[in-house]
């Protein structure tokens, strides 16, 4: 039986639940941060509430790499202001290049980021010194101080499996009598194993049941690499399969799901040849074409499984499916019942795309890259932009309770 918490208390709390997904993709989620910034500003105006915070208004936060830091920086009740400040602040911090000698191996040095999380979260929850933050003990996974559900994803590269990690009390791997208790895990290493992308950062071991006699270590990369760099239905699942033990009430006046995208742009080839096609063209865009395929994918099953109340077309045939509230069963564009109801927010980036927001002068080929820190003003532009003109409060009617 599991000790009583806040955490626990909030995921059994009756009537109707919120989960926010935020998606991986580097740098680039900076255009997240700001689409949540105008969904922040305008519940507090909503609500009347100065001072509400989206890790209050959402029950489950969720993401995966980049995703993952939003994630759990909302769940300790930071503002999207300080949020977005340490990205600009620290932007180049966490893309500070690795000893010439690792680059063969990494890109990137982890060891600033690994800092920088933990000094957050010990500053955020503890109320530490800047100075000393990083050399206390370190904030851990079952903090009963974070403001509700969380969930990050990981790949486990012993196992070659996606990794969805929560602090939901009920879960098997989360009893406290078991030496190996994920609760126990430091959080800012969890989250650091889930920004860890392959090439750009090393991977992250993480010890369990550590001093004991079943320890055990497992390597673990970026949760971008799973098909899960989209988490929004991971987090549905985790929300109402019985062997997650959360159990939550499906029904599109009973579940939200807001899933938050990092820029769409899909790279097009038209002066392709077959001769192109080399091994090397392959290592460089089989990748990210699984990516982007997988984060479609799962974006299509939220809309087809979930009343999708907002975003943009995902292909000339499969449409943006989107259906108004309150539409009669025989009229719906699904032939099964409704799950949950479903907001998309992701701009699309291409030329094109950037082109219909007004931004031509934004170039899309700089924007596309995960890593670029020049790009951090230009990526601002677009998430601010694209919630100006696609952000509303009514994609979350019967939902605005904070």
């Amino acid at each position: 039986m599991a000790t009583p918490t806040p955490i626990l208390a909030r995921m059994q709390q009756p009537g109707p639940k919120k989960i926010l997904a935020c998606d991986g993709g580097g740098i680039r989620g900076l255009i997240s941060v700001e689409i949540l910034a105008k969904l922040e500003t305008d519940l507090r105006n909503q609500l009347q509430k100065p001072d509400l915070v989206l890790g209050d208004f959402f029950d489950f936060v969720c993401g995966t790499s980049t995703g993952g830091i939003i994630a759990s920086w909302l769940s300790t009740g930071m503002s999207m202001d300080q949020v977005r400040r340490f990205y600009v602040e620290q932007g180049t911090t966490m893309f500070q290049h690795a000893k010439w000698y690792k680059q063969f191996y990494e890109k990137y040095d982890s060891a600033p980021l690994s800092k920088m999380l933990r000094q957050t979260f010990n500053q955020q929850l503890n109320g530490s010194d800047l100075a000393v933050a990083d050399q206390e003990p370190p904030v851990e996974l079952g903090d009963p101080r974070l403001r509700g559900l969380l969930m990050l994803v990981l790949r486990n590269h012993n196992t070659d499996s996606p990794w969805p990690i929560c602090n939901n009390p009920l879960a098997r791997f989360n009893q406290l009598d078991r030496k190996d208790c994920n609760l126990k895990l430091p959080l800012w290493q969890v989250v650091r194993a889930s920004t860890a992308a392959p090439t750009f950062f090393p991977p992250e071991v993480v010890t369990l049941a550590p001093g004991t006699d079943q320890e055990y270590r497992f390597i673990f990369v970026d949760g971008g690499v799973t098909t899960y760099n989209n988490p929004a239905y991971l987090a549905f699942q985790m929300a109402t399969a019985k062997p997650y033990d959360i159990n939550w009430q499906t029904g599109i006046d009973q579940l939200l799901v807001v899933s938050v995208g990092t820029g769409n742009a899909p790279s097009s080839r038209a002066n392709l040849n077959t001769q192109d096609l080399t091994i090397i063209d392959y290592a460089k865009t089989i990748p990210g074409a699984l990516m982007n395929a997988a984060t479609d994918g799962w974006d299509m099953v939220c809309r087809v499984v979930g009343e999708c109340r907002f975003g943009r077309p995902i292909d000339s045939e499969f449409g943006a499916m989107i259906q108004k509230p309150g539409t009669p069963a025989e009229q719906s564009n699904w032939t099964g019942t409704k799950q949950f109801a479903y907001v998309r927010y992701d701009p699309l980036t291409s030329r094109a795309g950037l082109d219909a927001l007004g931004l031509a002068d934004v170039s899309d080929e700089a924007l596309a890259r995960m890593d670029d820190v020049s790009q951090i003003p230009e990526l601002q532009r677009v998430g601010r932009v694209f919630a100006a003109k696609n952000l509303s409060l009514e994609h979350l009617l019967g939902f605005l309770e904070g």
